[in-house]
């Protein structure tokens, strides 16, 4: 009889290697892509991916280079390529031909400097057509990235594992932390140890955790998202020990409908077993204020009460 393949999702259940951890803090997974050809190098998805910093240091590297450039060659069509360069030394010329490849990329022409002879008009004319078809492709790029639906949720700092209505659950809070509107949330989270199997070698092995609700309709405020541990959770019957002896991680994935861009949205985090405090409860991060308008204090959103009794066969309370 064949034997059913066990759970996976996607993430492979080999294991050759302790490794930092599934999922980033930023959600991306921990993998590094390695040997692929230079055709599989995507220029346009690279820089739409990119953080902003870099999208601003590589456009004005992009301008500055192109605009040096053109001017390196106005400078060596001799003095007379660019009518009012000239000047009293070398260096100022150069300016002056740095200052006329950025009139001329732009499409300026202030009418101060202006291209002398047939190299030099043509190399103008070059240039003309390359800065409007550079700020076209960089206008797209920016078009691309601010239009990309993206979820900004904000993630409770720890996970906790505490009482819960007659028994004790692993919980977890998330709230929106931008201002549009997100409607019908969903999450599901894993449970990923690595254990022991036939022959001594190790693997990684995936368990789905049953939530107590795996939807909201509404996000205004927050989420806290419960996995009772039962009988039939993989976490029942196991302490804090036993989760870092396992190399114990909690991935989440959640998604919800964004109303500005009418798009699902994704996001994905994770919790180490040291990222998991035992005993705690956490503090309310809203509250009504004078006016019986409610307020969200998104740096509220992973505080913890310490109060709460350690829980039975599990470390106390510590300091993360």
């Amino acid at each position: 009889m064949k034997q059913k393949a066990s759970f996976d999702p996607g993430l492979t259940q080999r294991f050759d290697a302790p490794m930092r951890r599934a999922i980033n803090k930023d959600g991306s997974f921990n993998v590094r892509r390695v040997g692929a050809s230079w055709r599989a190098f995507h220029p346009w998805l690279h820089v739409v991916n990119m953080s902003w910093r870099g999208f601003v240091v590589l456009v004005v590297s992009f301008y500055l280079l192109l605009n040096l450039g053109f001017a390196s060659l106005y400078f060596l069509l001799g003095p007379d390529a660019v009518i009012g360069s000239a000047s009293p030394t070398e260096s100022g010329r150069l300016l002056n031909c740095f200052f006329f490849s950025g009139h001329t990329l732009t499409t300026v022409g202030y009418g101060t400097l202006a291209p002398h002879g047939f190299a030099a008009n043509m190399a103008a004319t070059l240039e003309a057509l390359v800065g409007l078809l550079g700020f076209a492709i960089i206008t797209g790029l920016l078009v691309a990235r601010v239009s990309r639906p993206s979820a900004r949720i904000q993630y409770s700092a720890n996970a906790i594992i505490g009482p819960y209505q007659d028994g004790t659950a692993l919980m977890f809070r998330i709230a929106n932390e931008r201002s549009n509107n997100l409607m019908e949330l969903d999450a599901q989270v894993l449970l990923m140890q690595v254990v022991s199997k036939q022959g001594g070698h190790l693997e990684r092995k995936f368990d789905m955790l049953a939530l107590e609700r795996n939807t909201v309709l509404m996000f205004p405020l927050t989420w806290t998202i419960v996995h009772p541990i039962d009988e039939n959770s993989a976490l029942f019957g196991k302490t804090a020990d036993d989760l870092r002896s396992v190399q114990a991680e909690v991935l989440i994935l959640v998604k919800g409908f964004d109303e500005t861009f009418s798009q699902i949205v994704h996001t994905r985090y994770s919790y180490r077993a040291d990222e998991i405090v035992w005993g705690a409860k956490f503090s309310p991060a809203f509250r009504v204020d004078e006016t019986g308008g409610m307020v969200l204090e998104l740096d509220k959103v992973g505080d913890l009460r310490t109060e709460a009794p350690a829980l039975p066969d599990s470390p106390t309370l510590r300091d993360n």
